[in-house]
């Protein structure tokens, strides 16, 4: 038997209007002195703007499981998930990887959807803080697992080409609930990566 899940509606966005938005980055772009009448930057706003939206568009999914059969009950972790969001207090973005895993209880998902999830939830403005918990919890509410793993490191570019300049450095977060709240648990999950 295979259950899916739908995107929970929290995450449905409104429709975008690309040409509006290309005309407040024109707007944004000329108040900030750029010179937008140059060949090469005469479509910049329409460029910015669906470069934007390309940044904060994932595409929807079902979340398919199936029965655990064979109540098979160890470390699910898939590492390594490319992570592309933006920092939400200076619409920058912030780029890295992610690892998570679940400890099955009945269902199993497909690997592809854990990987789908991170996407869904990077997909839009917001705090690495606040992506790590998403996953977790939409992973919770889908699977009903006994424990899930999220840790993401990431580099934020409001860091490195802006205020402090710190090039190279890297956030880490995670987020553990259920078992792999157990210290012996996470230690397994941190020590597979």
């Amino acid at each position: 038997m295979t259950l899916t899940q739908s995107v929970p509606q929290s995450i449905e966005q409104t429709l975008p209007d690309i040409d509006r938005a290309a005309q407040h980055a024109e707007g944004f772009l000329t108040a900030l002195g750029v010179d937008l009448g140059t060949p090469a930057r005469r479509e910049s706003a329409m460029r910015m703007a669906k470069a934007y939206l390309e940044m904060m568009s994932s595409d929807p999914f079902e979340m398919t499981t199936f029965d655990n059969d064979e109540g098979y009950g160890e470390l699910v972790l898939v590492t390594g998930i490319a992570v592309q969001s933006l920092c939400e207090h200076h619409f920058l973005p912030f780029t890295g990887v992610a690892h998570v895993g679940y400890l099955p209880g009945e269902r199993l998902v497909g690997l592809s959807k854990l990987a789908r999830t991170v996407e869904l939830h990077a997909r839009r403005p917001q705090t690495q803080e606040n992506l790590t918990q998403q996953i977790a919890d939409h992973l919770v509410g889908s699977l009903a697992p006994r424990g899930v793993g999220v840790v993401i490191e990431a580099e934020h570019t409001c860091m490195s080409l802006r205020g402090v300049r710190a090039s190279s450095t890297r956030t880490r977060t995670s987020a553990f609930t259920g078992a792999l709240r157990d210290p012996a648990a996470r230690q397994e999950f941190l020590a597979s990566l």
